[in-house]
């Protein structure tokens, strides 16, 4: 095998029957014989500290298999960033949007097999920061909408309906939509309502709002709501499921290595709520090893 050290993080109350996949991923490794250690989060933000702690203890030879959803993946990401340590993703959680990404096997014994086997590529993370903090992301960032959805997700609602506590969510939202219009500050100025700066393809599962975003490609691609309309926008998010959004009126979508949104909105990274506007947003390239198939 080509690592010494296989370090496993696992989130149990992800969503899915995520403790049941990782105690069958933990099986697996055994099986196959691979000495691993397996880390299981307690609280938010121990899985960014179990990643630091190796980045900081670690150089070669040693992997980091994520099982969890896209929160968990954040949190070993921005751990891990900046190291020459792999990691690789078991599709759990709610969504596990990065799963559907890099396209996964759903089967854990492929999972495992390609998190150990799987060609490891160097990618760019956007980072983003306002007054009070700065993270890094590695899907996406979400202003306006669907950061006011993220926000307004019932804490017990997740804990027990997981992603059907986002839809009601989004849906509480829609009828509610009353936004601030946003800034958007790149080599040019725009105006718009929900932004969303894209770093992979798929959103929200396997929905593309931003086709052409990829991992590898060193930009964001952005999306531009211009509709302050309930109506307008429920059209363009039904759009969204049949890849037609980006032909829509008061639409836009360009190419971006930076920008800055200001206004009055709430902001989402990798599904997860970061906080308020106005934000600065750019690409960190080359900052984190990525297992692919």
């Amino acid at each position: 095998m080509k690592y010494d050290r296989v370090f496993l993080i696992g989130n149990p109350i992800a969503g899915g029957g995520a403790l049941n996949k990782i105690e069958r991923a933990s099986e697996i490794l055994r099986q196959k014989g691979v000495s691993f250690e397996r880390l299981l989060t307690k609280k938010q933000g121990d899985a960014e500290q179990f990643a630091r702690k190796i980045r900081e203890k670690y150089t070669e030879r040693t992997l980091v298999i994520a099982a969890g959803g896209d929160g968990t993946y954040n949190e070993i990401v921005n751990g891990l960033a900046h190291s020459q340590i792999p990691l690789a993703i078991l599709p759990m959680g709610t969504t596990s949007v990065l799963a559907k990404e890099l396209k996964i096997p759903k089967d854990m014994e492929k999972a495992v097999d390609l998190a150990l086997n799987g060609n490891v590529e160097r990618v760019h993370l956007g980072k983003i920061k306002n007054k009070e903090k700065s993270r890094l992301f590695i899907l996406m960032a979400g202003i306006g909408f669907d950061g006011q959805a993220v926000y307004n997700v019932n804490p017990r609602e997740k804990r027990h309906l997981r992603k059907i506590a986002y839809i009601l969510s989004g849906i509480k939202t829609l009828l509610r939509y009353d936004p601030d219009e946003l800034k958007i500050k790149n080599s040019v100025s725009k105006k718009a309502y929900t932004v969303v700066v894209s770093k992979a393809a798929c959103y929200g599962g396997s929905f593309k709002i931003a086709p052409n975003a990829n991992l590898r490609s060193p930009n964001f691609y952005v999306f531009l709501s211009k509709t302050d309309s309930k109506i307008k926008l429920a059209f363009q998010i039904f759009a969204v499921l049949f890849g037609r959004h980006l032909k829509m009126k008061k639409t836009d979508y360009f190419s971006a290595e930076s920008l800055k949104v200001t206004g009055d909105a709430h902001v989402q990274i990798d599904g997860d709520y970061f906080g308020k506007t106005p934000v600065e947003i750019s690409l960190i390239k080359n900052a984190l090893n990525l297992v692919f198939p």
